[in-house]
């Protein structure tokens, strides 16, 4: 098994780009199955979720190729399987955004519960809320999900969480749906509006991606289309906290500033410099961080996708901090790993209180999730001495060559088996 071994490394300082963006690709990827011509995709980040959606669509009968850079061809005219495979959805939560295409497209779908980070219930009933409105029978059996709809026929549908997955699954299976769909308390994620514009570019009609309430008119067909995936928001933030924890000097790449505004207002709190220009963002730490509170909450607000990485560096900021995690019940597992390595943390319900240290020591530790194995190497970077990270599964789930782009800036991390 791979591992990840840290060292104390000096400031980091060059230029980092930012890969496309994962929870943006997944999606677009399962919406692929909508179409009925070929489909390019660029800046597709290299990840292992990529390559297991990449498989479940080549199980459901798309063809699949793959090309340097992040292009991907899909066509699924000869789409002809609504079921499956149990090892593929039992690897990733994602996978199961395949079961609104297949409803729509073929009037039935199957497949296991699906996996992923145990970072909380993530419960799919909202999604099966939305197909059921839709007009499908949903039948819940022995760890399996069917979906039957020969029509569906659109509605209006109120979600009781902005669940990001709902409101893509339900927008998927309602582009082929008679009549309107209208998502009330829909997510706002640029991750949504993402699928929205490529869904549009196949032939769909849809209105209000990145509002509380989005309008999907029903088509009859879906074709074609060459679309690139938008950049990482998450990647960007993750690279923007390692020049704050090193005190570093580091420009990231292809940023959208507008979806990160948060994480650069909280950075600031704590002292950094940072300046905008264009898809560019220079980050200089300092030595001195200041302690600051977040609290994190569906977009706009504060990413919960970013709350392990910010407790990283509130561990060695002056003062104390308190993190308020609302989204998910069960992410703070990477509490005790940073407690290993002498960071001052306590839990009260679904918050902690971070007392900053003056230093981290190195320690062998785990990645319980892929943001908590993100935020295990920025506290490797500034802990005395050497960290080794196992279960690193979990983070080439989400960060496509992470060891490559830190080594650049100069930090000292690499990969053992």
């Amino acid at each position: 098994m791979s591992k990840i071994v840290v060292e104390k490394s000096p400031p980091l300082k060059g230029t980092v780009r930012v890969s496309g963006a994962k929870n943006s690709a997944l999606p677009i990827l399962a919406a692929s199955l909508l179409g009925t011509e070929d489909i390019i995709l660029e800046d597709v980040p290299s990840l292992r979720d990529v390559d297991v959606i990449c498989e479940v669509l080549s199980s459901l009968g798309a063809e699949v190729q793959r090309y340097e850079g992040g292009k991907i061809k899909i066509n699924s005219a000869n789409l002809n399987k609504h079921e499956t495979p149990y090892e593929l959805m039992s690897k990733m939560r994602a996978s199961f955004l395949v079961m609104g295409p297949l409803l729509t497209r073929l009037g039935k779908a199957k497949t296991s519960l699906p996996g992923g980070c145990a970072i909380g219930t993530r419960p799919i009933d909202l999604h099966l809320k939305g197909f059921k409105a839709l007009g499908a029978d949903i039948d819940v059996d022995h760890g399996y999900v069917a979906a039957y709809g020969d029509k569906l026929v659109g509605d209006r549908i109120y979600l009781d969480f902005p669940s990001v997955g709902a409101t893509e699954n339900i927008m998927m299976a309602a582009v082929l749906a008679e009549g309107e769909t209208v998502i009330d308390n829909a997510a706002m994620e640029p991750e949504i509006v993402d699928l929205a514009n490529f869904l549009s570019k196949l032939g769909a009609d849809i209105k209000g991606a990145g509002t509380s309430s989005i309008r999907i008119n029903g088509v009859e067909k879906l074709g074609g289309c060459h679309h690139s995936v938008i950049p990482d928001r998450i990647e960007a933030g993750t690279y923007m906290v390692a020049s704050a924890i090193t005190g570093g000097d580091i420009i990231v790449e292809n940023v959208i500033t507008s979806h990160i505004k948060p994480v650069i207002a909280k950075l600031r709190e704590t002292g950094c410099e940072i300046w905008e220009n264009g898809d560019k963002v220079r980050v200089i730490g300092k030595n001195s961080r200041n302690a600051v509170d977040v609290k994190t909450l569906p977009y706009p607000g504060f990413p919960t996708d970013m709350q392990a990485q910010f407790m990283s560096l509130m561990s060695v900021s002056k003062g104390t901090s308190v993190i308020i995690e609302t989204v998910f019940e069960n992410r703070f597992m990477h509490v005790d790993e940073l407690k290993r390595m002498g960071a001052d943390i306590k839990i009260d319900g679904r918050s902690a209180i971070v007392q900053g240290v003056d230093s981290l020591t190195g320690a062998q530790v785990k990645a319980t999730d892929l943001r908590a194995g993100a935020a295990l190497i920025l506290a490797g970077l500034i802990a005395d001495g050497q960290t080794t990270i196992d279960h690193v599964y979990h983070i080439d789930r989400g960060y496509d060559g992470i060891e490559k782009k830190l080594t650049k800036l100069g930090a000292k991390i690499y990969r053992t088996e």
